[in-house]
């Protein structure tokens, strides 16, 4: 007889499944990284967008004779993730501000500030909320007795 009439399953057949298994937990993984890696992104560009806008507004504060409403608006239009309550301006030395009828003509330094802003993350399965770090500008003053600083102050 035979020895071999009941062969011994082959090797081949045993390891059928599991190059699709292997490929499907590196495949997990990377799509992890690859979708982390984009969120990092998206967040450090709401940051640089936050710099920017206090950036915008110190020089507009600086510049034009505008209130701290105007100032929040163009900040706000730039990242619309501000809300007005995030954002805090004020003019050095204390106090230089509130005679409207100089015109903030005393002021020296301006600072516009943002604190508090939160960002949501699109990781499904893992919604993070991430506080970005307080971001300041302080700006020296330069034309505040003017409501006519060029295309800054529209």
């Amino acid at each position: 007889m035979n020895a071999h009439a009941h062969p011994l399953p082959s090797r081949g057949r045993k390891q059928r499944g599991a190059a699709m298994v292997e490929f499907a937990v590196v495949a997990a993984v990377f799509c992890t990284l690859l979708i982390g890696i984009c969120e990092f992104g998206r967040v450090l560009f709401y940051w640089n967008t936050a710099s920017e806008a206090t950036r915008l507004g110190a020089r507009t504060a600086s510049v034009c004779d505008a209130d701290a409403s105007f100032i929040k608006t163009k900040m706000t239009a730039l990242l619309p993730l501000l809300a007005t309550s995030n954002v805090s301006l004020s003019y050095l030395p204390s106090g230089c501000d509130s005679d409207p009828s100089t015109a903030r003509s005393t002021c020296t330094f301006v600072t516009v500030s943002i604190t508090g802003v939160t960002v949501q993350t699109m990781i499904p399965f893992v919604p993070l909320t991430l506080t970005m770090p307080p971001l300041a500008t302080t700006l020296p003053r330069e034309s505040l007795t003017t409501s006519t600083g060029g295309t800054v102050c529209q």
